[in-house]
């Protein structure tokens, strides 16, 4: 997590700790031979791009995957179809995921790709994936929502 919302870092080899500067943890990430992905980016609720859209468009030389199908991203604004546009016009590897807060969410979505040996073979392999999945219930959040008002009650 940094101060404009959620990078992942792909084939690391060392923790990277949350809320630095985005473009220290991507410096890390990078110095680690790690692939860098943005996660949900045009999701307005928790996205990166809910600070500007010119802030992806300043990481894009850097950014290396894109996830083009979140399972709980909201059906309002077209999150989904903004970042498979957006990984497609730039030609960025594509993924998917479930963003499982709960067992039951695990699986609502996946890249069906060959197998794949290293980093290099990871790129070739997601290149030919095939994006599988389908949306979480809303109401889903509302139980993440009281789970995280529990802890903090609860601390």
């Amino acid at each position: 997590l940094t101060p404009l919302g959620e990078i992942m870092g792909m084939f690391l080899t060392e923790g990277i700790q949350s809320n630095i500067p985005v473009d220290e943890a991507i410096r890390r990430i990078k110095a680690q031979g790690g692939l860098v992905c943005l996660p949900h980016p045009f999701d307005s609720m928790r996205g990166i791009n809910n600070r500007g859209f010119g802030e992806i468009m300043k990481l894009l030389p850097q950014i290396d995957v894109i996830e083009v199908f979140n399972a709980r991203a909201m059906h309002l604004g077209n999150s989904n179809g903004k970042a498979l546009a957006f990984a497609t016009e730039h030609k960025l590897l594509k993924s998917a995921g479930s963003d499982a807060h709960t067992p039951g969410e695990i699986g609502h979505a996946y890249v069906e790709m060959p197998e794949f040996e290293d980093i290099d073979g990871f790129r070739r392999s997601l290149a030919q994936g095939q994006i599988h999945g389908h949306h979480t219930c809303p109401m889903i959040h509302v139980v993440s929502t009281l789970k995280t008002l529990k802890k903090r009650i609860l601390r």
